[in-house]
Parts: structure tokens; C-alpha cells; sequence
């Protein structure tokens, strides 16, 4: 499968007059080409214009048109020669998308001293006249198109893109309200909507209940699909009452976001649902982790978008972990467990999960207990207060540690005061998500389209401007 396909970019090479229209053309073919063999799903402009190029105003209204009826979800500028920059602001200005900029690198002139296209000159221009339109841009660095950084750049933008549509299209079922105790999990719901148009769906525990009564009573065959999925993956130690349930809740919690139109949820995880079905929800929440339709406990409205942001971050491949951040290693003085009451996607256990008779906080079924997957993690929240957002970022990598209850990870951290203290400042709780994978540069680069501010626990910001301008391959350690 080529995860890239998920993402639809517009293809818009440019040129200006005074230089070749011919070596434009041509290196915007080698674009295509380039782009073709790494698999991206773009949308061309090859038909506007007899050149196929961005360079006069009738071709960039025919091109906003095309790209606004293709529903795409990032622009790519293309400097094949010096490029026209006011045609490639006006157009980017149309389109409210993240954009990526990128010329191929100028070959050596002619015996007579004559260029044919003076492509980097042209990119300091388009990027000051950006700067005039107020568009926030990604600059991939003057490179030759077979380059290898040149691969990398398109690629960590597409994920970018594919975190900004996640966030700008989030829309998070909202089953009961916070735990009165809870008062670290309260948001903003107006701030949510008017700022960055992610909306909640609010229903009452009681609406949830019903529709797991309904399916259980029409015995839907997804909860016997669901038995027999979790009979083959983890250790069951509950009765086959207790077990029914679980599957009727994941599947009540799915058919619930796919009526209100929700791609993710957070639950008021306890007592009062125990009270009403006798079960807690974490199994069936990790169950819909691994679907790709997370659901946070503890009504944690920040802390399901920090998963759906990191998730996007690599594209789907990774699903994320979402845990407390609970306490100091007893012996490695950088280190802390990462533990929850459940959530964690049966896909990231390090060995054959299970299901207790009992939560060892809760006297309920319905919990999960495995360690997670060894590995380099990024961890990543995103929260607000004050009318200020921001998403903390950083990595961190899995290490051996005493055995616990639920599902857990241990983590060493470079400097563990340093992220501790920032929990500690906030605006961030005790609540973060994590994937194994390095994708701290794609979340800060997303951070300017999404009008949130980048924060790091580590002072590796050089670090990361350093990997996305291709100075540095990574920025683990």
C-alpha cells in the first residue's frame, strides 16, 4: 500500500519570461518523473497553458480553479527557472493549503558565461513575496531533483499535510461529561470550534448505553466478529458475559462516531459508566486504536487530538500509545513510566496482551495489561489555556524496568527534569501520546500551519531546523 496516496498535492511548476521557457518545461518534466517514481498523488496543470507552467495571471485562475475543484490538500511550487512570484503568492493565497516550495539546483553555465535559468535567485524572491502574502510556507532546500533529500522533503511534507488536514477536520464524540475530579482535562469548547473549526459531539452516557443495548439484542455480528478477534490476540481472563460486553461497547463507541460524523472520542471512563454496563472501557478503546478511531479516557479532549496528530504524522503507520505519565524509574534517574488504565492498541504490545478479571484500581473487567513495543519514541501533546495553544514534542527511548499492572512503557528521557518540569508549568497534564517513529520535525513543521506554537522539553529546535534543511539525517541520538 503507498501510504502517500492519502494525500493529494497540486503540482504547479513556474517560470518567468526572461529566462528559457524551454529548460523550464524540461526540468518540470524531470519533476514529474521524480514524483512519479516516489508515488505521489498530485494533480498536474499540464493543459492550462501551452507550457504547462505557472507564469501569468489567466493560467493561475485556470490553476486555482482545477486545484479547488481536486480538493487538494497541499501545494507544491516548483521553480523550474526564476520563477514568477506573484503569480505563485496569488495562487497559494487562493488555496489556504500548506505549501512546499522547491527549485532544482542551477546547472553550470555556458562556455559564454550565458544561465538558462538562475532557479535559487529565483527562490529567495518567491519566498519574500509569500512573506507579503502572509503565507506560511516550507522551503525544501536547492537541491538536484534525483537527490535524496530531495525524496525526504516530499515525503515529510506530505505527512505534514496530512497532519493539518487531520487537525482541521476533526470532529471528537464527546461520551458524557469529565469526571468532577477531572478538573486538568476541562477545554474550551467555543475556542476549539472558532479557532481551528474542531467540533464535539456531546452525547450522554445514557444514549451510548441504549445503542450497546440495541445491537445486543439484534445480536449484531461485529460483536461475535469482535469475540473471536480478541480470542486470537490476547489471553482472556473474564467470563463470556463480561467479554460480550467489551465487544458491544467497541462496537456501540464505532457506530456512535460514524453517526455524528466523528473521527475520534473521549469517554467519561468512570464509575458512573460502570454503574451502567459493569465493565470499563479500555479494552474496547484499545480495540478501536488499532481501527484508526481512537477514544481517550477521562473525557481527555486535548489528549485524542495529541493522538490523531501524531498518528498523522507518519501517515497511519504507527498508532499511537496514549498514557500517564506516572512516575520516576527506581533506578535509571532519567527514567519514567508511562502507564493507563488500558489504552494502548493491542498492535503495540511487546508480548501477547490480556484481559484481567480485574483493573487493579477498578474492581471491574475490561482493562488490558501488556508492556509495550521496545523502540525510539515521539511523544506529543497538544493543550491550551489562557486562549494559548501549543504542542509539546521530544523523544524519548524504551528501557527495562520493574513489572506493572495495565499497560505500561518505561522511557528514558535525555534530561527527565526537563520534561517533568514542563508537565509540571504546563499548559500540559499528566495525559501524552507516543509512536515509534521520529516524527518531532513533521509536528513542528505542521505547527505553523496550524497557528499553534511549537514547544520542545529538550532544546533540540537547531536540532530539528537542521534535519528540515537537510544539514542532518535525524534528530535522534
Amino acid at each position: 500500500m503507498n501510504v502517500l496516496n492519502q494525500i493529494k498535492i497540486g503540482f504547479a511548476p513556474t517560470r518567468r519570461n526572461i529566462f528559457s521557457a524551454d529548460a523550464a518545461i524540461e526540468f518540470a518534466g524531470k519533476t514529474r518523473e521524480q514524483l512519479d517514481s516516489i508515488g505521489v498523488n498530485y494533480v498536474d496543470i499540464q493543459e492550462v497553458n501551452d507550457d504547462g507552467l505557472l507564469y501569468d495571471d489567466a493560467g493561475m485562475e485556470k490553476i486555482a480553479a482545477k486545484f479547488k475543484a481536486e480538493h487538494i490538500d497541499g501545494l507544491f511550487l516548483a521553480n523550474e527557472n526564476f520563477g514568477t512570484e506573484y503569480e505563485c503568492a496569488r495562487l497559494a493565497k487562493q488555496l489556504d493549503v500548506p505549501v512546499l516550495l522547491w527549485g532544482p539546483k542551477d546547472e553550470a553555465p555556458a562556455a559564454d558565461g550565458s544561465r538558462l535559468r538562475d532557479t535559487q535567485c529565483g527562490l529567495f524572491a518567491i519566498g519574500k513575496v509569500l512573506r507579503r502574502f502572509q503565507i506560511p510556507f516550507t522551503y525544501l532546500v536547492n537541491v538536484d531533483v534525483d537527490d535524496p533529500e530531495f525524496e525526504r522533503g516530499v515525503t515529510d511534507f506530505i505527512k505534514v499535510c496530512n497532519v493539518v488536514k487531520t487537525f482541521k477536520n476533526t470532529r471528537i464524540l464527546q461520551v458524557g461529561t469529565r469526571p468532577f475530579d477531572f478538573w486538568s482535562t476541562m477545554v474550551n469548547e467555543g475556542e476549539l470550534l472558532e479557532r481551528f473549526n474542531i467540533s464535539l459531539s456531546p452525547i450522554p452516557l445514557n444514549e451510548l448505553v441504549d445503542e450497546i443495548h440495541s445491537i445486543q439484542k439484534n445480536a449484531d455480528p461485529e460483536i461475535t466478529e469482535t469475540i473471536t478477534h480478541l480470542k486470537d490476540i490476547a489471553d482472556i481472563d473474564i467470563s463470556e458475559k463480561d467479554l460480550n460486553m467489551v465487544a458491544a461497547l467497541k462496537v456501540a463507541l464505532k457506530h456512535k462516531m460514524k453517526e455524528y460524523g466523528c473521527n475520534a472520542g473521549a469517554i467519561q471512563c468512570w464509575t458512573a459508566l460502570q454503574d451502567l454496563i459493569g465493565i470499563l472501557p479500555y479494552a474496547s478503546e484499545s480495540l478501536l486504536q488499532d481501527e484508526g478511531m481512537p477514544v481517550t479516557c477521562e473525557t481527555d479532549i486535548h489528549g485524542v487530538i495529541s493522538e490523531l496528530l501524531v498518528e498523522a504524522a507518519t501517515l497511519g503507520t504507527k498508532k499511537a500509545v496514549f498514557a500517564d505519565v506516572n512516575c520516576r524509574h527506581p533506578e535509571n534517574p532519567n527514567g519514567e513510566l508511562l502507564q493507563h488504565l488500558g489504552v494502548f492498541p493491542f498492535s503495540t504490545a511487546k508480548n501477547r496482551p490480556s484481559l484481567p478479571k480485574s483493573h487493579f484500581v477498578f474492581d471491574y473487567p475490561g482493562s488490558v495489561a501488556f508492556e509495550a513495543k521496545t523502540g525510539n519514541y515521539t511523544l506529543c501533546r497538544f493543550d491550551g489555556d489562557n486562549g494559548k495553544y501549543s504542542m509539546l514534542m521530544g523523544n524519548a527511548k524504551a528501557v527495562a524496568g520493574p513489572y506493572e499492572q495495565g499497560t505500561y512503557l518505561w522511557l528514558e528521557f535525555a534530561n527527565l527534569n526537563r520534561f517533568e518540569t514542563k508537565l509540571v508549568y504546563g499548559p500540559y497534564i499528566h495525559h501524552i501520546a507516543a509512536v515509534t517513529d521520529d516524527v518531532v520535525p513533521v509536528l513542528y513543521e505542521a505547527c505553523k500551519y496550524l497557528g499553534i506554537a511549537p514547544d520542545f522539553y529538550d532544546p533540540i529546535e537547531d536540532d530539528v531546523q537542521a534535519y528540515l534543511r537537510g544539514d542532518i539525517t535525524s534528530i535522534v541520538k
